[in-house]
């Protein structure tokens, strides 16, 4: 038993650019293909990239990312920018400009031509770029003009302005868990009838330099730059650039005007763990489990239909140990091993404020698809991870979506620093969709707009 029509919202289109892939379809071939796109760079690589000796030779220096090509890259003319303008817009605030007019255009859907109300509910990281590039670029009397729409703050504002759409533009602010809380936003907010269509979504650029970082024992990135989720040996997580978003519809709005529909939505849900934990910092198992527990109970769905689950999977051990302990609270069932656990962070990177909407893009596409990509550099689990006697399992290959699922459905879980939690279930629609519009996606010129750094040092500290 699942969620009524009338409370399940479509996904009707999908765009990203994260390390490996340009594309949503790339990435997903990526996906299934257990293709690690983090870059490992050369010694050469880094004296390029502007690192001194004493960076690269230091041991406890890890010479990985999650690369985006062509972070300074941008197709101004497009959106009706100069150059000396795109070079002061902050690259995340690009990244999910192109991201949000593709998945429209993925949609078939014309803000020029179409009457619906669109909202764009969205979160970015902290700018980077505006902080060790464009202010050190600036006389201090130019940096008040430099300031509005560089902050997160006007993400969601800046798309509704280039792309002329009139709905609610929200910027969520959660840390990891920003967009998959918007995506949650932006289904309520259509539940609730505050626009006809919403574009939900985030985008990240950690780092400007894409060239590693100092490794800090004790701390929650990888000493040798690989996540290793769920596995014994999981030490931390790559951090990476990239961005996605997502068009959403109502269900019965897109079934009634033909829509492509890749997956619905069911059931979602939005907590914080509260004081229930040992720090600020540190994650809530009893928060996780309450998030899982109600976007089940809101989407009426038997545990023992969910196929697959998305893990928020930093690879940690403390934190995945966590993770499955909330995930076996909330499913509450005795039977076993019917449930694959991924996570993404294994082959891109942790994307941080967009890492659920890329989650929840690569759930949508196995859901629609029927296949469970393999969780990458996994050999043996945390010991403190019961996988034997619990529903969950890890697979190492491309698999089928098993037939004892009827109906394909995935979970989605984001968990932000400070303990915002967000689950979303994603399940392949039983009602028939329309073909894919035919409206041609963007091709966006690359140009590079791009300011300098004048204080190196002081962002290779700062990252």
């Amino acid at each position: 038993m699942t969620a009524p029509a009338e409370d399940t919202v479509a996904v009707i289109g999908m765009a990203c650019r994260v390390p490996g892939a340009a594309d949503a379809e790339t990435f997903w071939r990526n996906q299934l293909d257990g293709v690690d796109a983090v870059r490992r760079y050369t010694a050469d690589e880094l004296r390029a990239s502007g690192l001194d000796e004493e960076t690269i030779t230091d041991p406890h220096y890890v010479a990985a990312y999650g690369h985006l090509d062509g972070l300074a890259e941008f197709d101004a003319g497009y959106f009706g920018y100069t150059a000396e303008e795109a070079a002061r817009i902050d690259p995340q605030q690009r990244l999910f400009l192109e991201a949000a007019s593709t998945a429209l255009a993925d949609a078939g859907h014309d803000p020029a031509t179409r009457p619906e109300t669109v909202g764009v509910y969205a979160g970015a990281a902290a700018s980077r770029y505006f902080l060790f590039h464009l202010l050190p670029s600036l006389p201090p009397a130019e940096w008040e003009d430099a300031i509005p729409g560089n902050p997160p703050d006007f993400l969601p504002a800046r798309v509704a302005y280039k792309l002329g759409l009139t709905g609610p533009a929200v910027a969520v602010q959660t840390a990891c868990s920003s967009s998959l809380v918007a995506i949650c936003q932006a289904a309520q907010g259509l539940l609730d009838y505050r626009c006809d269509l919403a574009i939900a979504g985030g985008a990240a650029v950690i780092s400007t330099r894409q060239n590693g970082y100092r490794y800090r024992q004790g701390g929650s990135l990888s000493p040798d730059g690989l996540c290793r989720a769920f596995d014994a040996k999981a030490s931390g997580m790559v951090f990476g650039n990239g961005a996605g978003a997502v068009v959403l519809k109502r269900l019965p709005d897109a079934l009634a005007e033909g829509d492509h529909v890749d997956a619905v939505l069911p059931g979602w849900a939005v907590n914080n763990d509260g004081a229930a934990r040992a720090g600020f910092t540190a994650p809530g198992m009893d928060g996780q489990a309450g998030v899982i527990a109600e976007a089940l109970a809101c989407a009426q769905a038997d545990p023992g239909s969910i196929g697959l689950v998305e893990a928020h999977g930093s690879a940690t051990a403390v934190g995945d140990a966590i993770e499955v302990g909330a995930l076996r609270q909330a499913f509450r069932t005795e039977s076993t091993r019917f449930c694959a656990l991924g996570s993404v962070k294994t082959t891109i990177g942790n994307l941080d404020a967009a890492a659920g909407v890329v989650g929840l893009i690569k759930a949508v596409c196995a859901v629609r698809d029927g296949r469970i990509p393999p969780l990458r550099h996994f050999a043996s689990p945390n010991p403190e991870i019961d996988l034997d006697g619990g529903p969950f399992y890890i697979n190492l290959d491309a698999v089928t979506w098993p037939e004892s699922h009827p109906v394909r459905m995935a979970g989605v879980s984001s968990f932000g620093l400070g303990g915002t939690n967000a689950h979303v279930l994603v399940q392949h629609p039983a009602q028939e969709h329309g073909p894919r519009p035919r409206r041609p996606l963007p091709r966006f010129r690359r140009e590079r707009h791009w300011i300098e750094p004048m204080a190196p040092r002081g962002e290779r500290e700062a990252e």
